[in-house]
């Protein structure tokens, strides 16, 4: 196969590997973590879930992401990017172990949150130096393939921490204790990555020194004035801002039904007092929909090709449209675990063909602010969606309001790309 062709070329490069084996490690600890936190939220036997609280922990997981994403490149324009890549994941470690003993001493909300959050926060300066770090240890013939390659094992390797440690927490007694644990076990990962950087020379990752910096108040500045050009560009580019439309709806729409699956695997259907069976329906769905993104990955080149990339965004959002009533409305378990394949199908489908768009419409000087003004948008409207939930939500997770409006919600991306196509 081509792909492990190209994985065995990239291989033979000392510092790529040592480079990835970061990544790896560091996005293991990610999906550790991530698992551990929707444990405590949504299936900790001594703690009432409300959808309330799963939009809190949704905030906390993707709001550093957005917030932060656009600022972060500054500041790693300034520091040695290895330090970067040691210091925060040890300082991951640290805040993890905090969570972990938070956890154990059952202190309020508010306060576990805020200790999760600071995790989340420094991940943010993680996964963008180890992209800005990228071009240090491959040439400029394989960056390419480097860049497609090395972000998707590195979300495989979150998908298996997610996996680990829902397997962990099964074959750990019921309590606050298997959750510490699960939290403490991403800590000593993340400990494993900040390590692991040390294979690496001090300056090996960059910026270059001789380069002369803006002081950081003025970069900060042109950051927020750069993201300003950016969005007057992105208005002048209507393809790529109808796509970008369609795709946020379509993130608002899976964010929403995202909190619903989770009620429904904590208190319908399963006893809410045996969280192990919920917390495995959950992780089954998760493994379908993560299926359905890698069909989706599969199936996304050969579909554009026949349909275009308009077409397809049209297609994904219209077939989302058109199953989720039958499928969700039973609120039964095999329909739901079935809608969670084609969404993820028709989400990462979707997503798929907007970042071609976005990457083909728009300018290469303005590229990287349309993308992160697109990571804002994407992010934002998961946990916009996730708040909308929690205030429509009955406490069993079974509203079939919320899912005729979410239908609504995907035939208007697809009329809306329909309407303007061309």
């Amino acid at each position: 196969m081509a792909v492990v062709r190209d994985l065995r070329v990239l291989l033979r490069l000392r510092d790529f590997r040592r480079l990835l084996a970061v990544r790896l490690l560091s996005q293991l600890s990610d999906g550790v973590f991530q698992v551990a936190l929707a444990t405590y939220v949504v299936f900790s036997p001594e703690k009432q879930t409300s959808a309330g609280s799963i939009a809190s922990a949704m905030a906390v997981l993707l709001l550093p992401y957005s917030l932060l994403g656009p600022f972060t490149g500054v500041l790693l324009d300034r520091w040695r990017r290895r330090q970067v890549l040691l210091y925060c994941n040890l300082l991951r470690a640290v805040l993890s172990c905090g969570t972990a003993l938070l956890i154990l001493l059952h202190v309020p909300d508010w306060l576990f949150y805020l200790s999760a959050l600071s995790v989340t926060a420094v991940n943010r300066f993680v996964l963008a130096g180890l992209s800005a770090a990228l071009p240090r240890v491959v040439d400029a013939e394989r960056l390419v393939m480097a860049n497609a390659l090395s972000p998707t094992a590195g979300t495989l390797a979150a998908t298996a921490g997610g996996g680990f440690a829902f397997v962990v927490h099964l074959f750990l007694p019921e309590g606050a204790g298997a959750n510490a644990v699960t939290v403490a076990l991403g800590a000593l990962l993340y400990l494993c990555a900040g390590l692991a950087s040390l294979t690496m020379g001090r300056d090996l990752l960059g910026p270059d020194t001789s380069l002369i910096q803006p002081r950081l108040g003025a970069a900060l500045a042109s950051t927020v004035r750069g993201l300003g050009a950016g969005v007057r560009h992105l208005r002048q580019r209507r393809r790529a801002m109808r796509a970008m439309t369609a795709m946020t709806a379509m993130r608002f729409c899976y964010g929403a039904l995202t909190v619903m699956l989770l009620m429904l695997c904590r208190y319908a259907w399963s006893d809410p007092d045996d969280t192990d069976a919920g917390l495995a329906l959950l992780g089954l769905a998760v493994g379908l929909s993560a299926a359905g993104f890698f069909v989706a990955a599969v199936v996304t080149p050969w579909a554009t090709a026949r349909l275009g990339t308009a077409g397809w965004i049209i297609g994904c959002s219209a077939g989302a449209a058109v199953l989720l009533p039958p499928l969700g409305l039973p609120f039964a378990t095999a329909p739901m675990l079935a809608a969670a394949f084609f969404l993820g199908v028709a989400t990462q489908g979707a997503k798929i063909a907007t970042d071609t768009v976005v990457q083909s419409e728009t300018d290469d000087g303005y590229r990287g602010r349309i993308f992160s003004i697109y990571d804002v948008a994407f992010n934002t409207a998961f946990v916009g969606a996730a708040g909308f939930a929690a205030l429509v939500l009955p406490s069993d997770g079974r509203s079939p309001v919320l899912v005729l409006f979410l239908a609504l919600v995907y035939a208007g991306a697809a009329l809306g790309m329909a309407r303007r196509r061309g």
